[in-house]
């Protein structure tokens, strides 16, 4: 499925850029494997604490995604309670289809996309999501953000249906169709409206094609995506044609991160989503983080990204919530 912003919302050139921090917060399992409805442990929600002391330290209110195994287990969602107790968070859901009741489907990679799914299902799905996360927090969320990125063509009407304000689902410039997902490369990282009464917001991953090829970037990086065993898209980085970056400590580094942002907001860009996997935070949990070397140098990038975002970029922390507001008043 190709998906496009739908009411794209611009901003005033002389706002200052605002940052979002997300956090994937779900189980451990391996990413490269099958789905295992057996994997289901959340032990790296403990060390939560570690990365909140960062974003207190930079007056930082993130937003954590919970998907069922965490809402479901005390270990995954006491730490969370603390947090947002104190207002220091937001939290909203995450579905990960596979380890989210009611297990009507085969389990297999096709199905772990939320989009995938009969419509029914998926909405069968997400509530019982969001009800387990009303009880435990005691507020029902409006955030929402698709496992694997999986919005699909019932997924708006879903989201209204349960109340949901605010979808962070999209993944601008990736497309995801070889692995059975939706295609978010002709979608870009402004925010939009999702429905034309505005009840909606989209608030995407910050991603996108950075280079000298400008337009034509996306069907350039398409071909050279094909030739691979030649390393065609790393060779087209290196050369400034064209580059595919996130705007994510997972895969990418300081450098890059400095690079996408400015190279958005010369275009006009003014929102920037900073996001993540909670079990990043312990070593051997994703493929970015596979020792103690690798976890220090994974939080070191937040606090180089803050220091340039807040101190020569000028800009202020948001949240999804705070942004939706700012974004019924333009």
């Amino acid at each position: 499925m190709s998906i496009t912003n739908t009411l794209p919302i611009r901003f005033p050139k002389d706002l200052a850029p605002q940052l979002i921090v997300v956090v994937d917060s779900e189980e451990e399992f391996d990413w490269s494997s099958e789905p295992n409805r057996d994997e289901a442990n959340v032990s790296a929600m403990t060390q939560i604490d570690r990365i909140q002391e960062i974003f207190d330290a930079y007056e930082i209110k993130p937003c954590y995604l919970v998907d069922y195994p965490v809402v479901d287990k005390l270990e995954g969602y006491s730490p969370l309670q603390n947090i947002f107790n104190k207002g220091k968070c937001e939290i909203g859901a995450h579905l990960h289809p596979w380890v989210n009741p009611p297990f009507n489907e085969t389990v297999n990679h096709h199905n772990m996309y939320p989009c995938n799914l009969p419509k029914n299902l998926e909405m069968q799905k997400l509530k019982k999501l969001t009800d387990k996360i009303e009880g435990v927090f005691k507020q029902r969320p409006v955030i929402y953000k698709a496992g694997r990125y999986g919005f699909g063509a019932n997924t708006t009407q879903i989201l209204k249906e349960l109340g949901y304000q605010i979808d962070l689902s999209f993944c601008p410039p990736v497309d995801y169709t070889k692995d059975g997902g939706p295609d978010y490369s002709r979608t870009h990282a402004e925010p939009c409206w999702l429905d034309y009464d505005k009840s909606l917001l989209e608030i995407p991953v910050t991603g996108g094609f950075v280079g000298i090829a400008g337009r034509f970037s996306r069907h350039i990086y398409h071909i050279a995506d094909q030739l691979t065993q030649f390393k065609l898209p790393a060779i087209l980085a290196r050369m400034g044609i064209v580059d595919r970056l996130m705007l994510s400590p997972e895969g990418f580094t300081a450098h890059e991160h400095i690079k996408l942002t400015q190279f958005l907001y010369s275009q006009g860009v003014r929102t920037f989503t900073w996001s993540f996997h909670s079990p990043s935070l312990v070593p051997g949990f994703t493929p970015y983080v596979r020792n103690e070397k690798d976890l220090q140098q994974f939080l070191d990038s937040f606090q180089q990204y803050f220091d340039f975002f807040f101190q020569q970029l000028k800009g202020t922390a948001s949240t999804p919530i705070q942004l939706k507001t700012q974004m019924e008043q333009l």
